[in-house]
């Protein structure tokens, strides 16, 4: 059986420039301006080796889907202590759409909404 592994996560955004900025902003990414394979240029971030390329999306591109939808939901980001960041998000200006609480004894999770209604899950494992 062949071997999986992660490569990248793919984005849109109409501001590409700006949606990596707010990556810079509120998690520390790197940005790197790049080209895609036709030619288009693209924005790409390094989140401490999560990698997210963001493609510029057309003006006629439909907007996100609504909360709960089929596909993708949202990717999670790990951190050791969930207050502590939820606390220095908030000063940066970030949107949460999920406060954070206690799912399971061993388990407490938010949910930031960054530009394009992009949902990103903040999670603390004990």
């Amino acid at each position: 059986m062949p071997t999986y592994t992660y490569d990248h996560i793919h984005l849109r955004s109409l501001e590409p420039l700006e949606t990596a900025q707010y990556f810079h902003k509120m998690f520390g990414a790197k940005i790197m301006e790049t080209v895609q394979s036709d030619g288009q240029p693209r924005v790409d971030i390094d989140v401490n080796g999560l990698i997210i390329f963001i493609a510029k999306a057309g003006t006629d591109t439909p907007p996100s889907l609504k909360d709960p939808h089929l596909g993708l939901d949202h990717f999670g980001f790990r951190v050791d202590n969930l207050d502590e960041a939820v606390k220095e998000l908030k000063e940066r200006g970030a949107e949460f759409a999920v406060e954070p609480y206690q799912l399971r004894p061993d388990l407490k999770i938010a949910f930031v909404r960054a530009p394009g209604d992009v949902r990103i899950e903040l999670l603390e494992r004990s």
